[in-house]
């Protein structure tokens, strides 16, 4: 393991690693005024309303303030990014893609069909396709992290973990809020929620969502200069449910949806110094070269619906869960990031190899979910959970390619993709208490996946210059069926502390990618599944009565057949190749402190460490410096970390109030810290992401008159304005994706009750 550099930076991850020492100290210098004690989180990580000191699964939430805090500034779910020990969120398509990694575990490929190990579930519906994965988040009581293998309770693809979201639910109480928030780049934020009864026995909840920032960015190429041609966006979503709750019966209904139109991703040309992954000098983020600006979009409909039922019969519950989820989206984008290409003797900024404007489509999409589970709540030793899940998706992608040197961005090539998906499983969950303090737990789950995919190119864009045949076709029908299982042991030490033990097997089912647009076969290559056994121990406690929590824990993983994606490269392509084997290991630890009335204080650490084993090679890219050992133009990963991977995150927060008037002035801080990251499976001197810090700060005043709650705060994102890349795409142009500048701006909220 490397040693950390004396840097401030390293430090602050220092500093997060021990202040569970230090906060101790402050808090016992308190402990004669008893500050109020932490509340206690409930989550719902295996499918019962648990608290989650009890649960033998590394788990954190956020939720209430923290959860606000983090999410103001307009984000999109990337606001997750180094805020959860071991996890870690990137996209190259902007806000609507999102890439989650847990543990080091994640697929960097940034095709609309691709799978991701890290699964997401909303209000209890998986979310399968990527571009439903990047709903954004509001009106949200709590999120949830599990991570290590989930594939017991949750099924297919979530061999590194699972993130949870919950929506604020309907109740007979009414309540409400509105906010807005402004800030750069003419940034604003609405959100707005009302609930309560409509009946003794029926209520709704209505929440609304609208970001808006104008283009901002301006285009310097030559002969295509226009001042704020890209940058912006305007986000819609919705969501409605309405919750029955009778004497043995509920029922809860739930309709969302989200209308996004606005610009992709800026990737930025040779903004790597050579051989160093410095940007180069004078780099603006606000300033493109791009000879496709004009032609920039990225529009986004999602819409779903679900139904859950739940049955009181005493000593059972039944639950039915039907979700339907549904996703379009056309984005089109200049991807070598600069303008002309050498062989014309027109180019910038630097040297363009190639000239790429794509775009991507998903012009119809359907998922259908169905779960029905039975519960047992007995008194006794012994409760167990059964189930069975059916999951069906229909999918259509359509990839085109257009002439952006001679014609104007004419369209020179279109491939579309069709792919049905049909799995189902059955499963079941059994406790059992050994004893008053030790309870251990057996999961079982048969899970059967099958696909049915098409590619047809009717178009190449290389058919008149390269001999690319203009037409091409192939399918693929891959299947597989596979046992997932975990056992785990929970032991109460104390009323307070909690020791655990939990081992774990779960897969992601086989991958196929039809890269078939730049391809002079079919493009198609398939992933078989990957496996996981996971190891993991650790203890849950909360210390000097109830004003301190500290969990941790250290796990262990071997993936057989891990699904890997070689993206890039000089050639353009991207194709699913399986690694041999990769191995994983780490520690992690969360932390939250009352140090005083006034002073609340979280930290937490991760330390993730994976290396690959295998005998795969990658394309690499044009101009970059490859350290990795090149063979016949191909660099060898054996022995690479996972990319995207980092081996630290550590976070820190911290809230100080004080009563002042009538209300209570407050100050919120956050800071994150992110170690190095390769960005491919190769490496390279240029892609090789640096550390990464940001805070953000958040100073308010709340009070009361009559029945409503105020709130008025200004605040601010990378207080620091640390400006590097972080990411790039890599198949000729050493092209950058850089991180958000500066944010600041004002937010007031009134709450209702």
């Amino acid at each position: 393991m490397k040693l950390l550099k004396q840097s401030s930076i390293a430090l602050c991850v220092q500093a997060a690693l021990f202040s569970s020492a230090a906060v101790t100290t402050v808090a016992h210098a308190e402990e004669a005024d008893k500050p109020t004690q932490l509340e206690v989180i409930e989550v719902t990580a295996r499918k019962r309303v648990e608290n989650a000191q009890e649960v033998p699964v590394a788990v954190s939430a956020l939720q209430g303030e923290n959860l606000d805090a983090i999410s103001d500034a307009a984000m999109d779910i990337r606001f997750l990014n180094a805020k959860i020990p071991s996890l870690s969120v990137e996209s190259s398509f902007g806000r609507t893609f999102p890439r989650f990694y847990m543990r080091g575990l994640g697929n960097s490929d940034f095709d609309l069909n691709a799978s991701q190990p890290v699964s997401l579930v909303v209000d209890e519906v998986v979310q399968e396709n990527p571009i439903l994965k990047g709903f954004p988040v509001f009106d949200v009581e709590r999120v949830e992290a599990l991570r290590g293998p989930q594939g017991t309770l949750f099924g297919r693809n979530t061999p590194a973990g699972l993130i949870k979201f919950d929506s604020v639910k309907p109740s007979q109480d009414f309540d409400g809020f509105v906010s807005l928030s402004y800030g750069s780049k003419e940034t604003s934020d609405l959100r707005a929620a009302v609930g309560g009864g409509l009946t003794d026995k029926l209520s709704a909840r209505v929440s609304v969502l609208h970001q808006d920032r104008d283009d901002y960015i301006d285009n310097r190429a030559p002969g295509f200069e226009a001042d704020d041609v890209t940058g912006g966006y305007t986000d819609k979503a919705a969501r409605i449910q309405f919750l029955y709750e009778g004497d043995d019966f509920n029922a809860l209904f739930n309709y969302h949806m989200r209308d996004l139109d606005g610009k992709p991703i800026v990737f930025y040309a040779n903004a790597f110094k050579p051989g160093s992954n410095n940007l180069v000098s004078g780099f603006e983020r606000d300033t493109a070269f791009l000879d496709s600006a004009e032609r920039l979009t990225q529009d986004v409909e999602t819409e779903g619906a679900s139904l859950k039922l739940e049955f009181d019969y005493g000593e059972y519950t039944v639950t039915s869960i039907t979700g339907w989820e549904s996703a379009e989206i056309f984005s089109r984008g200049d991807v070598d990031g600069g303008y002309g290409v050498n062989f014309i003797g027109f180019q910038g900024p630097g040297e363009i190899t190639i000239s790429s404007e794509t775009a991507d489509a998903i012009p119809d999409h359907d998922q259908i979910t169905q779960e029905l589970r039975l519960t047992s709540n007995f008194d006794g030793n012994f409760n167990y959970q059964v189930g069975v899940f059916y999951f069906d998706e229909d999918l259509e992608i359509e990839s085109y390619s257009y002439d952006a040197l001679f014609t104007g961005g004419a369209q020179n090539g279109f491939v579309v993709q069709k792919q049905e998906t049909t799995a189902w499983a059955v499963f079941g969950s059994f406790d059992y208490d050994i004893s008053d303090e030790t309870q251990v737990t057996l999961g079982l789950r048969y899970s059967d996946d099958e696909k049915d995919f098409s590619a047809e190119r009717f178009q190449g864009p290389l058919a008149g210059c390269c001999g690319q045949p203009d037409t091409a076709y192939g399918e693929a029908n891959p299947e597989d069926t596979h046992v997932s299982w975990d056992l785990s042991i929970v032991n109460k030490v104390t009323d307070d502390v909690n020791v655990y033990a939990r081992v774990a097997d779960s897969f992601r089912a086989p991958s196929i990618q039809g890269r078939s647009l730049f391809a002079f076969d079919d493009g198609i290559s398939v992933a078989d599944s990957e496996t996981i056994l996971s190891f993991e121990t650790g203890f849950k406690a909360d210390v000097m009565d109830g004003l301190g929590r500290v969990n941790a824990s250290v796990f262990y993983f071997t993936m057989d057949d891990q699904q890997l994606t070689s993206v890039g490269g000089d050639s353009n392509t991207a194709r699913l190749l399986n690694a041999d084997e990769t191995t994983g290991y780490g520690v992690e630890v969360d932390s939250e402190w009352v140090v005083t009335d006034n002073l609340i204080m979280t930290a937490s650490i991760s330390y993730n460490n994976t290396e690959l084993d295998t005998d795969n090679t990658v394309p690499v890219c044009a101009l970059c410096t490859v350290t990795d050992e090149v063979v016949d133009g191909r660099a060898v990963i054996d022995g690479n970390s996972l990319p995207h991977a980092p081996e630290w995150i550590s976070v820190i927060t911290a809230r100080y109030s004080k009563e002042i008037g009538e209300g209570e002035l407050y100050v919120y801080t956050d800071w994150s810290y992110r170690s190095e990251i390769n960005y491919f499976l190769y490496e390279a001197k240029e892609f090789e992401g640096k550390d990464l810090l940001e805070g953000g700060l958040r100073v308010g005043y709340q009070w009361y008159a009559g029945d409503n709650e105020y709130d008025f705060a200004v605040f601010a994102r990378n207080i620091t304005d640390e400006q590097q890349a972080i990411g790039a795409v890599d198949f000729s142009n050493n092209t950058a994706i850089v991180n958000e500048e500066r944010f600041v701006g004002a937010e007031f909220k009134v709450s209702f009750f």
